[in-house]
Parts: C-alpha cells; structure tokens; sequence
C-alpha cells in the first residue's frame, strides 16, 4: 500500500507541476488514526501529504459537482468512484475532458466499527486508535492499551464484499495491480434476502432499520449522486415531506431518495460509512439497481457515455405519458 500511495502522489505531482490539471483530489491524514481525510491539492510541492489505504472511507466523486466545470480536475477513483464519475459526466455535472482519473484497483474499505468490535474498543473506541498499517491479510491497530491485529476480511465494508468492479473503469491512468472481480459474497444477496421476505415482513424491516434514523442527511452530504442545489425535503412550497422527525416523515426521506438514485447508484456504500447511527438501506437501491439491469439492461456506469434509463428521452418515444 505504501508503494502505492507513492506512485500517486508522484502522478499528482507530475499533474500539478505541468499545469494538466488545477487540482488533485485525494485523501490525507486526519485528526483520527482511522478517518483519513479528504484533500485538495493544488501546489506540487504539498502532495508529500497524500495518502491512500485502506480507512479512506470517502467517495471523492462527491467533490465533483461541487468544482466549477471550467476547473480541471484530477481525482483518485476506486472501481465505484469512476462508474459514479460515468454517470455525474452524462448528467452534465462536469465535462469528461476537464478530468484526470487517477484509477486504483481497490481491495476493499476498512469499516472502522466493525474495526472497533473486532478490537473490544466498543463505541468511540476509534478515538483510542494512535496509528494503523496493512499488512498483507491483516490490519493492525495501535493503541495506548496495546496492539491489535485484525483479519482484513473481517474489516471490510458490507458494500465491499458485495463489489464486482473492485478495478476502476474509464481512466486516464492506472496505478497498481488488478483487483480483479472476486466478490466476496453474492452480489445480489441484500436483494435476494429482502425478497423472500413477505409484504409484512418488508415492511417491518424497513421500519425497524429507519427509526433510528435522526435526519442529519450525513448520507445525502456522503453521496455524490446527491447534489441538488435544494433537496425535496427542503422544499416548503409544495411540501415533499415532513421536516420532523416523525415515522412518515423519515419513510418518506428513505424511499423517495432510494427512487432517485434508480439506476445511478455505485452501491459503494459511502452512505451508510457516514450514518452515525449505521443504518444500512443499500439493500433498496441495490434492488433498484436491480430492476433496470434486469428491464434496461443497464448497470450504473459500466458504458462510457450512457445515461441512466431515467434520464432519457427521445420524441419518437412511443409511450405517451412521457410527451
């Protein structure tokens, strides 16, 4: 990993110093040992302080929308990062020609809770982290109360596990080896499991898993298919949903923005990595993601240049209720 975090901040370097992009987006330590930060570099000279592994737990594509498009970009991207970059590029949220891609074959995100129960650190216990390194198949943690060393497999993220597109698609350059497309668990199993369930059952795990929900939107904010300059659940006039924290009002939040993201979701899980609360709710875009395989034959971000089949149009289309 070390090896890699190098060759990148020499492509970062090499970028900034010959003037083809204004700024590189990656990640560098934080104030915690297990939350690496995002970063925006834009001197050659600064770059010594990226760094890449494991625990860098943001999708950077967010960043995306929120550049001016006359910004060149360079950007670090994961195999989830470049289908999201795809699918932001088609809804015109920047010009393909004024971004650099950075590809990293990815062998998965450390999810720290599951870092911190692996350890016995219970909640917070992050905070008692000094310092981290891989090392082959295990994470090794180092705290004042001694060292942990943790099986990487145990660690990983639940999105991860699920990934079949671990390498990076569509990039101007590749640093690493491939990853290849080894998913450590069926890739539709959330979907699978959720429809064997009945009605009642569906629902009664839909509602259990939502009322913890406390309406911070970290997930909206985490998410970079979220970037509406006003969100419907901040509209007043007409009102989408309700603003309290009711049961109505917090379904409402979790469906409506599942349907948004119909065929443009990365299942990279950054949603449920920002919850303070962990709630899980992949399991329904996932689902949807499903159905415009399975009726569209498209999967989010696998071809250059194709939109989501909700965000097409042609007048010849000869359903109606679309003119």
């Amino acid at each position: 990993m070390d090896e890699l975090a190098q060759a990148i901040r020499a492509e970062a370097a090499r970028l900034l110093a010959e003037d083809v992009v204004d700024v590189v987006i990656g990640f560098q330590a934080g104030s915690l040992a297990l939350r690496p930060q995002p970063a925006f570099f834009t001197d050659a000279s600064g770059v010594d302080t990226l760094i890449y592994n494991g625990f860098c737990q943001n999708n950077l594509a967010t960043y995306l929308a929120r550049r001016s498009r006359e910004e060149r970009v360079g950007i670090v991207c994961r195999g989830c990062e470049s289908r999201a970059i795809r699918v932001l590029v088609s809804e015109h949220r920047h010009d393909r020609e004024g971004l650099y891609l950075i590809g990293i074959p990815c062998e998965g995100i450390i999810d720290w809770r599951k870092a911190e129960r692996e350890a016995g650190l219970g909640p917070g216990g992050f905070a008692e982290v000094l310092s981290v390194s891989e090392q082959g198949d295990e994470v090794l943690l180092s705290t004042r109360r001694g060292e942990y060393r943790l099986q990487r497999e145990r660690v990983l993220h639940d999105s991860c596990k699920r990934c079949a597109y671990p390498d990076p698609v569509g990039t101007d350059i590749t640093l690493g080896e491939p990853a290849g497309a080894d998913a450590r668990e069926p890739r539709w199993g959330l979907v699978d499991a959720f429809e064997a369930l009945s009605p009642e059952e569906r629902y009664q795990s839909f509602v259990q898993e939502a009322e913890r929900c406390i309406r911070c939107y970290a997930c909206r904010e985490a998410c970079p298919m979220c970037y509406c300059t006003e969100c419907f659940v901040d509209y007043t006039t007409p009102r989408w949903a309700e603003s309290m924290i009711t049961p109505s009002g917090t379904h409402a939040w979790h469906i409506i923005r599942a349907f948004h993201q119909t065929g443009r979701c990365a299942s990279c899980g950054a949603c449920e990595r920002a919850c303070p609360m962990d709630i899980k709710m992949t399991y329904l875009t996932d689902k949807l993601d499903r159905d415009m395989l399975e009726q569209y034959d498209y999967e989010v971000g696998a071809a250059e240049g194709a939109p989501p089949p909700f965000a097409t149009f042609t007048l010849d289309d000869q359903d109606q209720f679309v003119r």
